[in-house]
């Protein structure tokens, strides 16, 4: 009986964390220039800068970028005014028992998983089906975790203006069976965009960068779900990556331990490839 040849491996599940204006969005277009297929998923305005890659310098976007950016919540100013006006009116604890009545409204983390269930491009109008049926030649990159925080928030209060913890609790186990699903169910390569907070190690003490997202226990949990953890940097006019800080929670399996790694997955995917990762060629157009 022949062998049958082996599967190929899994993509990697990469955390990149930073400031804003580090970087983190415009690295995206190494990963596109590797070769594998780039699906930009945005919750936040990021795409501006990820095509800025090829167009500040006069290149086209190559064909194997696809994106799709959600639409805010729908709410008007009408809608903030009426929120201001009763802010200004009740006092706290008849604010923390009030509903909102246009809580359904707030339905983009709904809209999120329904995009992962069957990617649709607003580049080229094609559906791309579900994320967790992707071969690990495709990548998955969203942009960013402040925008699923935000979503998966606003999908429990709408624009309750007092959160109790219960309405905390449930956002954020939203925001982990999330990303545990696209880290341990998903082959495809997968790329979380993050701010960071500073908050408490809980195991060695102290005080280290972490991704921002919903409370302080689901922070320390995130790094264990990816192979790589890195922090991005702005060096004045210069953009690298950091795998050695001490003072934040990194971890990485693909690029050497280092304070000044240039800030590009080629060779991530170089080590990738090494490891049994594939690349399909091309289909003749």
């Amino acid at each position: 009986m022949a062998d049958l040849p082996l599967p190929s491996l899994a993509g990697p599940n990469i955390l990149l964390m930073g400031p804003a204006g580090s970087g983190k969005t415009h690295s995206l277009g190494t990963l596109v220039e590797s070769g594998v297929e780039v699906f930009y998923l945005g919750l936040e305005a990021g795409l501006e800068s990820l095509l800025g890659y090829f167009t500040d310098r006069g290149k086209p976007v190559p064909p194997n970028l696809h994106y799709h950016v959600l639409k805010a919540p729908d709410t008007s100013f009408l809608d903030m005014a009426d929120s201001a006006t009763k802010i200004n009116t009740y006092n706290l604890e008849a604010l923390a028992k009030m509903n909102d009545p246009n809580r359904s409204r707030h339905n983009q983390f709904i809209s999120l998983l329904t995009v992962l269930s069957n990617f649709t491009c607003q580049r080229d109008g094609k559906s791309y089906g579900a994320v967790n049926d992707w071969h690990p030649s495709r990548a998955l990159a969203v942009d960013g975790l402040t925008g699923v925080n935000n979503a998966a928030l606003s999908l429990v209060v709408g624009g309750k203006p007092v959160r109790s913890q219960s309405d905390w609790g449930i956002a954020q186990q939203q925001v982990e069976s999330l990303l545990r699903k696209l880290c341990d169910g998903c082959s495809c390569w997968f790329i979380l965009l993050a701010h960071v907070e500073r908050e408490q190690d809980q195991v060695l003490g102290g005080v280290k960068l972490m991704a921002s997202t919903l409370g302080k226990a689901l922070a320390p949990k995130i790094p264990a779900m990816f192979s790589d953890v890195i922090l991005t940097v702005r060096d004045v006019k210069t953009w690298k990556w950091d795998t050695a800080n001490s003072q934040a929670d990194l971890k990485t399996r693909n690029l050497d331990i280092s304070g000044s790694l240039p800030p590009s997955f080629a060779p991530i995917v170089a080590k990738w490839l090494a490891r049994g990762g594939t690349i399909p060629s091309p289909k003749p157009a």
